[in-house]
């Protein structure tokens, strides 16, 4: 209850961050249940698209990714990042300076009391990461994703119709 009441009060008080609060325009929305959800991803996406759980630092082979291509969110197979956005942070989880433009929704997280931005996919609301202002030059941002969240897709190869 405390903590319920102390995150009414950050909320209240705290200005809406500039990565993309709200609404992204332009992107129709993809409504599933999460038992649709379920069936349709293994159980460690599941986890981390719908729960909002986050992968062991480290094990995503994402973050060795360095060939041209697009990053695709798991679950609907929205574009989400281009590689040239990609930078290496050193934090063990795929890292970007800049989402595609309205392919992000960002909100409020208190999990762990400091209030945290966290963003997900525009068009399925699939979990993807936090967002901090830690990242490099021009943006200043730094958007930590789960690769488990994420799907490479390199130049080249057709990116998948989005899911219906």
């Amino acid at each position: 209850m405390l903590l319920t009441a102390i995150a009414v009060c950050l909320a209240a008080i705290l200005p809406a961050h500039a990565a993309g609060a709200g609404e992204a325009p332009g992107v129709t929305h993809l409504v599933k249940s999460r038992d649709e959800w379920r069936k349709l991803l293994p159980p460690e996406r599941f986890a981390i698209l719908f729960e909002e759980e986050t992968e062991r630092v480290g094990t995503s082979p994402l973050n060795e990714e360095k060939r041209a291509g697009t990053f695709i969110c798991a679950a609907c197979f929205l574009p989400l990042f281009e590689s040239a956005y990609k930078f290496n942070s050193g934090t063990g989880w795929p890292s970007f300076w800049q989402p595609i433009a309205g392919r992000l929704e960002t909100k409020h997280d208190y999990r762990l009391l400091t209030p945290r931005w966290e963003y997900h996919c525009a068009r399925c609301g699939g979990h993807q990461g936090h967002v901090f202002d830690d990242g490099p030059p021009p943006t200043g941002k730094r958007y930590c994703n789960n690769g488990l969240a994420l799907i490479f897709v390199p130049d080249g190869e057709p990116l998948p119709a989005l899911r219906q």
